[in-house]
């Protein structure tokens, strides 16, 4: 008898964790590392995003999180792939989540080319009543789930994004400051002059000097080949003008200042600014429209070249450790504003 007990016991426990490890909606073990694919509810539309959670939380201790918003037409589970910001998670310490938009028909199923999950970005370049999304309330959502079922440092969120993803990671630090600790937009742009932000939300900004479809002098995205893309057609800002609107809303001096960087890379600090924040600006030299040091699903002959002089990922997790509120905030309470530590050097 008790051997059969015994033989019980394991199979149970054996069924949990395989269930865990499929990655099934809203699995219930938030200490057990791994991938999930979640769903959350929000105004009665179905809001999916795959969570990372790495060994370190089976410690108990509160984490930081990373919020990765993947491109226009892409998904979470692209950008986990392209990244590499779970491998980092799991070397550093930090939860990481990969949310899903949606596509202008969320009745039918999505397509890079003819139905691509977009981001509301403020572009207002949306259709068939994708303006009406409000993904600002499902990154906010988000982060209050989270917070309910895992020990979250909320004084350590930190919003990044590529392209549509970068330009929505712009309109949320505006939107959420109190929630948003820093943020890394990737080859995106600012489409509204953001208000004083208050408290200040620091910002690394990383493009490629060949990226045709965030042209560092604005105008029409076109693919590296010159080809159009309808879907992505309007024309952009120059990068350095939604550069310069953070920097503006962040009281930053005017005059950035050139930073020692590796060959083939340009980076300027604007700075000091409002609450002891910055603002960094990368250039890549030779980038086409992907992540330096990250991967790309689509062909070079649309997105242009690849280049591995930094790692994007690793630069932007420097950058955001720096950064962390000096208390834990209560979305629509404030904060006591953000701090870079005085040994940090650039």
């Amino acid at each position: 008898m008790n051997a059969r007990l015994v033989l019980t016991v394991w199979l149970v426990v054996l069924m949990l964790v395989g269930c865990a490890g499929t990655g099934d909606a809203n699995v219930p073990t938030p200490l057990m590392a791994g991938d999930f694919e979640r769903v959350l509810l929000l105004a009665d539309r179905p809001r999916h995003y795959r969570l990372h959670v790495p060994p370190a939380a089976a410690r108990g201790e509160p984490l930081p999180l990373v919020i990765m918003l993947h491109g226009g037409g892409g998904s979470g589970k692209a950008a986990a792939t392209q990244t590499g910001w779970s491998a980092k998670a799991d070397q550093e310490g930090f939860l990481v989540v990969y949310p899903d938009a949606l596509p202008p028909n969320p009745d039918r199923r999505s397509s890079f080319v003819f139905n691509p999950q977009l981001w509301n970005d403020g572009s207002d370049r949306f259709y068939h009543g994708q303006a009406e999304v409000d993904d600002v309330a499902f990154i906010q959502a988000l982060v209050d789930e989270l917070a309910a079922q895992f020990p979250l440092d909320r004084g350590r969120v930190y919003v990044t994004g590529f392209s549509n993803g970068a330009s929505m990671s712009f309109r949320v630090a505006a939107a959420l400051p109190e929630t948003i600790s820093a943020i890394a937009p990737v080859a995106g742009a600012l489409w509204f002059d953001p208000p004083r932000l208050s408290p200040p939300v620091p910002m690394l900004y990383i493009t490629g000097t060949e990226d045709s479809l965030n042209p560092l002098d604005g105008g029409v995205p076109r693919l590296a080949n010159g080809g159009s893309d309808q879907v992505r057609s309007k024309a952009k800002p120059p990068v350095r003008e939604s550069v310069e609107k953070w920097a503006r809303a962040l009281k930053c001096q005017s005059q950035p200042q050139q930073v020692v960087a590796p060959a083939g890379v340009s980076r300027e600090r604007f700075g000091p600014c409002a609450g002891d924040t910055e603002v960094v600006y990368i250039q890549v030299e030779g980038l086409g429209h992907t992540r330096a040091g990250g991967r790309s699903l689509l062909p070079e002959f649309m997105v242009g070249a690849r280049s591995d002089v930094i790692g994007a990922t690793d630069v932007i997790w420097e950058f955001f450790q720096r950064y962390q509120r000096s208390a834990a905030v209560t979305p629509g309470v404030g904060a006591a504003g953000n701090a870079a530590p005085d040994s940090v050097e650039e």
